[in-house]
């Protein structure tokens, strides 16, 4: 089986990064507050506040909805609880061949912050006094199909403040605008198998912006009959959209599917630490410390025969998986986009879909090192026993087993992705971790070993930085000691004591002469051959 590097630049036919799920909530601003609550009763021609009044809005936007439905024959369907919706829908889907409008409606019961008020008289005063409460309400789930975007559906809550969300897909809307600009593709699910044309395919998926999404909302907004009417958003009481959710995806498509398969499966054993905290701010760029709230945990999920890998870093969740048999679908999906130091607000699209796009990068890099840490017998040799550097500068053999060398090498594996470099500060805390006490690594120490680091070739400083960042041999160097150390010489030590093997009775000893072929077996399966 190829490595990798090889699977990468020989067998994939065609990559696509492009957003995918995208689920976005509406809400008028000025009905956030209690004064805005007021404001927006007596806009509707009642100077008394009562909650009544959201009732009675509430029932002529269900009569309008439901006679609008039955004027254009539009199918009206009341969803049963645990019932998959979109098993629903998709049988009215397939009926409908138009290029644009409304597939049917669905009504369902869920839960949703609302407005509720008591009642207060004072003196002849009376007032209302509104607060937020969570209720179940019916929701109305308008599914429709775009001209530009493909099908996508608004959910509308019933009640005040009459929120809605919007689901779209980017994978669809990328289709259509190849679709217009004639250019041949193969669609996969939810994707492009091939293309005749990948770099116009890549502009297309690049150019997705905000104002784009936008557009799709206040085109479906303006068309459908809804609690806030188009007389309420001109005097004030418009729609603002925000991201409840973002998916961005990276397809690599294989020409030798079961070859992909086969390397994604390996991938999966070497992956599973990435939960650690350690592993996750290098993929998200993120610090992490003991008192960073959250999650952080690695998952390998199967469903039937399909494994999916699940990492997660607080409500931000990458998957990675086997789509159709074909390509390897790798996703980050922000569920907060706190979580990452921005606001929700629409105008963070575009930093959010690069941030995502960084991150399935670094995933997949730390796979393709993971891989391909490969290392011959004359490097191997070079690295462990002293010598100097091309200016005739001693360089230190690194010594393979030794904790102190095995801790550090271990240690830039975790440094491998990371774009703020590696310095003595950042760097001793994790050998000296590795190590188990802080005590026994100095900083001195540490400086000492950084400069032999650097002689060997496994670490370069960054021009006007007092950093370094890991070479590629330095990847592959930690990588492979590292893997080598943990999978074979560890374990295989406790079976392999001399002490033993000279008092051991003929079968045991027969038994250990059978070490070299089992070794030899043993590095292969761990994929630890030069």
């Amino acid at each position: 089986m190829p490595n990798v590097a090889e699977l990468i630049t020989e067998h994939v036919t065609l990559t696509v990064d492009c957003v995918d799920r995208l689920y976005l909530n509406a809400y008028v601003p000025r009905l956030q507050s209690e004064g805005g609550v007021v404001a927006f009763l007596r806009h509707r021609g009642h100077p008394i506040p009562s909650p009544v009044c959201f009732g009675q809005i509430t029932d002529a936007f269900k009569t309008g909805l439901r006679a609008w439905a039955a004027r254009l024959g539009i199918p009206w369907i009341e969803f049963q609880k645990g019932e998959r919706k979109d098993d629903v829908v998709q049988r009215y889907r397939d009926r409908f061949h138009g290029t644009q409008g409304v597939i049917c409606v669905g009504v369902a019961q869920e839960r949703a912050k609302a407005w509720t008020a008591t009642k207060q008289v004072q003196g002849r005063h009376l007032h209302f006094a509104y607060r937020w409460k969570t209720v179940c309400v019916n929701h109305y789930y308008l599914y429709f199909v775009d001209r530009d975007w493909g099908p996508g559906f608004l959910k509308v809550c019933g009640y005040a403040p009459y929120t809605m969300k919007c689901c779209l897909n980017g994978h669809e809307w990328a289709k259509r605008q190849l679709t217009r600009r004639r250019v041949p593709f193969t669609p996969l699910d939810n994707g492009f198998q091939a293309c005749s044309r990948p770099a116009v395919l890549h502009t297309v998926c690049e150019s997705l912006s905000a104002a784009d999404v936008q557009a799709v909302f206040d085109r479906w907004v303006a068309r459908l009959p809804l609690p806030v009417t188009v007389a309420d958003r001109a005097a004030g009481f418009g729609y603002r959209l925000s991201l409840l959710q973002l998916e961005v995806s990276r397809t690599q498509v294989f020409d030798r599917p079961l070859r992909g398969r086969e390397f994604f499966e390996e991938v999966l054993r070497d992956q599973l630490d990435l939960g650690r905290p350690s592993r996750m701010q290098l993929l998200f760029d993120r610090k992490i410390t003991r008192a960073t709230p959250g999650r952080f945990r690695t998952r390998v999920i199967t469903d039937g025969v399909v494994p999916s890998l699940h990492v997660e870093y607080k409500r931000c969740h990458i998957k990675q998986y086997f789509k159709e048999g074909r390509a390897l679908r790798t996703e980050t999906t922000f569920n907060d986009t706190y979580d990452f130091g921005v606001k929700r607000g629409l105008s963070n699209f575009a930093y959010l879909r690069t941030l995502g796009q960084r991150i399935n990068t670094r995933l997949l890099q730390a796979e393709r090192v993971a891989q391909d840490c490969g290392l011959g017998e004359p490097r191997f040799a070079e690295l462990v026993l002293p010598g100097r550097t091309v200016d005739g500068q001693p360089a230190p053999g690194l010594k393979f087993g030794q904790p102190r060398v095995m801790a550090l090498l271990a240690a830039l594996c975790l440094f491998g992705l990371t774009p703020a470099g590696i310095t003595n500060r950042r760097l001793r805390p994790q050998v000296a971790q590795l190590l188990g006490t802080d005590a026994a690594y100095t900083p001195r120490q540490m400086g000492y070993d950084l400069r032999r680091l650097a002689r060997k070739g496994l670490i370069q400083r960054i021009d006007g930085k007092l950093c370094y960042t890991l070479t590629p041999h330095g990847r592959r160097v930690a990588l492979f000691l590292t893997k080598l150390y943990a999978r074979v010489l560890r374990p295989g030590f406790q079976a392999l004591d001399h002490r033993i093997a000279s008092q051991a009775p003929p079968p045991l000893r027969t038994a250990l002469a059978a070490v070299d072929v089992a070794t030899d077996r043993l590095l292969q399966e761990a994929r630890l051959v030069a």
